[in-house]
């Protein structure tokens, strides 16, 4: 793959994590999301996959994502950055994912979420 179809898979996937069906679906998170997955979390919370994923999902909010870019660090490790603004909260964000490309597919390894103040 070049950069720009990672670019744009990469993006439809962090998209995919903002959906509704998607959040509310411990199993569809479970395919984006790595075993090993953990998060720092835009409110101070530190979360695993484990810890967080309940049957009902991480919950729905309603945000927008924005300034999105990407930043290979190797072949199959890759670093998305991007804005979010939570409607709900009114509230913008940096975000940043690692996601590793396994078994044919992109899951995410580590999320952090930072409030712009």
């Amino acid at each position: 793959m070049n950069v720009n179809s990672i670019k744009n898979e990469l993006l439809q996937l962090e998209k995919r994590l903002l959906e509704p069906e998607v959040r509310s679906s411990a199993k569809e998170l479970s395919k984006l999301l790595a075993d090993d997955f953990f998060e720092f979390g835009s409110s101070g919370k530190i979360w695993s996959r484990k810890e967080g994923l309940s049957p009902n999902g991480i919950g729905v909010v309603r945000m927008q994502l924005s300034d999105f870019d990407i930043y290979p660090l190797s072949e199959d490790i890759v670093l998305t950055t991007y804005k979010i603004f939570n409607e709900e909260k009114m509230q913008h964000s940096l975000r940043s994912s690692v996601w590793k490309y396994k078994d044919t597919k992109w899951q995410m390894v580590f999320h952090q979420g930072t409030p712009i103040v």
